[in-house]
């Protein structure tokens, strides 16, 4: 990742993580401020509620040990109806507080998570090779939740536990004495230091079991998603030994992780109980000599108790917020993921005329340096069909990537109509193209609307031309459901031919005024390939078209063909005068025609 990787041993580095959650935040809290402010005075309510009930319990007790008379029982079931009723606020409100700020915490999550899941899709074609699909979608998912747990419980646990510890030790000071509040103000702080020291030593356990979990997840989605490949080659059993060789890292750092948690719970729980028990024994020690009441005692006691169980929690959400902020980070190395193509003016809109394409001087090298296109220089008129033929490696698929913007040219320059298209918005560089791939991979939805995706918002009888364009008739005949049928994963239902077709039927849903149809017949048979070619021809003749083909017999119908080798322009004109000429597109027509005798 680029952006900023955030260390648990440096305070700067949280503080950074939590400003840049602020900024994300902040225009969600504000836009529902009013929300906010009444989810707030429910836990004031119900804090308020809480700290009423050990002296209620205090006046009932005094008053069950000293008197017996009937107005002294009418106060004595006075206080008991007040002790339930501080007990029902305190949940009431609780409650309240918690249903306010829950569709806060839905609507942050709901932005953060569309966020990141646009920004993806926006990120170039290299970030998209080399990402791993179920790691990342692992660390999306926690990455929102860890904005949602910390949220909510920094609003509502940290700092209202802060508070009621500084009130209790008030109080106790108040009415009890210096030694009273320092048990609690001591117990606090070593509690405190030694739940964060262990917590930040056992953050690295919790960062191991989350990488072991990507990797497993990463690795399951990938072996399911290719399993054709895997019974192929009768690898199930491979497969099943790599995911557990997965699984077993995944619970060496579990383990680890639980016995991490042991010891911060057990030092926690110590803590907890001697400083229990020193109060009690203080309170107890001042009962018999006569100082304190029995319902000072149980005031004392109940006041510990209504401390640590918050500040028990307090430790269990420390530690999860510091699992949350390591989701976090990783979420926002997503969103800071740069893209690298270069920005262009958002507001200058490219119109296309005629739909020429010139390839002025271009040169391009992928990451690994070797140059794959050089000073390569190609006019496409507009309206016109060209082809562009080569052997495996020549930079024939670069160039219609080229053309779409998945990169830009390291030299010169891609121009339609004479407008270069790095200086145009992206947009609408690509919605001038329509793409018909050499793989179509379909969604595991209905045939219906794998073809509307061509153009989401095309009506049934724009669907219906494009299934008559693209020949799909027949195919939709044969399938038990029709238009309705679930195409399966990748459309795995449907053959290669088949997923060609519905492919160009979405290239004329998107009705683009420039088509690039990308080897797309490589891999079918004959009869398959005369169905998609004729689809083909009759969309073509609308637009300027720039075909990828490996088989020649495809392309000799087109108005002119381009030999493309080394990453250079050799040989262009009709099949007719290249044959005359003999050159290497002759070569390349023999060597085929060899192939199929």
């Amino acid at each position: 990742m680029r952006g900023h990787q955030f260390s648990e041993d440096s305070p700067t580095s949280g503080l950074l993580l939590l400003r840049k959650l602020w900024v994300r935040l902040s225009p969600i809290l504000g836009a529902n401020r009013q929300r906010v402010g009444l989810a707030l005075a429910c836990l004031l309510a119900a804090k308020a509620g809480l700290l009423c009930i050990p002296f209620l319990l205090k006046a009932l007790v005094d008053g069950l040990d000293t008197s017996a008379d009937q107005l002294a029982l009418q106060v004595v079931l006075l206080l008991v109806v007040a002790y339930g009723a501080a007990r029902f606020s305190n949940t009431l409100f609780g409650e309240l507080r918690d249903t306010l700020f829950g569709r806060v915490t839905e609507k942050a999550m709901h932005s953060i998570g569309l966020q990141t899941f646009r920004h993806v899709h926006s990120l170039d074609i290299d970030y998209h090779l080399n990402r791993r699909t179920g790691g990342l979608a692992r660390d999306i998912e926690r990455g929102t939740n860890g904005i949602s747990f910390l949220l909510r419980f920094f609003i509502f646990n940290i700092a209202p536990t802060l508070f009621e510890i500084a009130m209790v030790a008030v109080l106790l000071l108040i009415n009890y004495g210096a030694e009273y509040a320092g048990v609690i103000v001591v117990s606090v702080f070593l509690y405190g230091s030694f739940s964060f020291r262990a917590t930040r030593w056992r953050t690295q356990y919790v960062r191991e079991v989350n990488a072991a979990d990507s990797e497993s997840n990463t690795r399951a989605v990938d072996s399911l998603l290719n399993y054709e490949t895997v019974k192929y080659f009768n690898n199930e059993t491979f497969e099943a030994e790599r995911y557990d060789a997965s699984l077993d890292v995944w619970e060496q750092a579990r383990r680890k992780n639980r016995l991490s948690l042991f010891a911060l719970n057990g030092g926690q729980a110590l803590i907890i109980a001697a400083s229990q028990t020193l109060m009690l024994g203080m309170a107890a020690v001042s009962v018999n000599r006569g100082s304190m009441t029995l319902g000072d005692f149980i005031l004392v006691n109940q006041f510990m108790l209504q401390l640590f169980m918050p500040l028990g929690f307090l430790g269990f959400v420390y530690r999860e917020i510091k699992g949350a902020m390591a989701n976090i980070e990783k979420l926002f190395g997503v969103l800071e993921e740069a893209p690298s193509l270069a920005p262009a003016p958002t507001d200058k809109i490219l119109t296309v005329t005629e739909g020429k394409i010139h390839f002025v001087d271009v040169g391009f090298a992928y990451a690994s340096g070797n140059p794959v296109l050089k000073h390569l220089n190609m006019t496409i008129a507009g309206g016109e069909t060209v082809a562009l033929v080569g052997a495996s490696g020549a930079g024939k698929s670069t160039l219609s990537k080229l053309l779409f913007r998945f990169y830009d040219p390291t030299e010169g320059a891609v121009e339609i109509d004479g407008t270069d298209i790095r200086s145009v918005s992206l947009d609408s560089v690509r919605r001038a193209i329509a793409v018909v791939p050499q793989d179509c991979v379909l969604f595991n939805d209905t045939l219906r609307e794998n073809i509307r995706y061509g153009r989401p918002s095309a009506t049934d009888e724009e669907v219906a031309q494009a299934i008559e364009a693209a020949y799909l008739g027949d195919v939709i005949e044969r399938l038990p459901d029709g238009l309705e049928s679930i195409v399966g994963e990748r459309g795995l239902k449907l053959s290669g031919g088949e997923r060609q077709r519905v492919s160009i039927a979405r290239a004329v849903l998107k009705d683009a005024p420039i088509l690039v149809f990308d080897e797309a017949t490589s891999s079918l048979d004959s009869h398959s390939e005369q169905a998609v070619m004729s689809a083909f021809r009759a969309l073509a003749g609308r637009h300027t078209a720039l075909v990828i083909a490996h088989r020649l017999s495809t392309v000799v119908d087109a108005d002119r063909i381009v030999v493309i080798e080394h990453g250079a322009v050799v040989e262009e004109g009709t099949h007719h005068d290249l044959l005359e000429a003999n050159g290497k597109y002759a070569e390349l027509w023999r060597i085929q025609r060899e192939q199929q005798v």
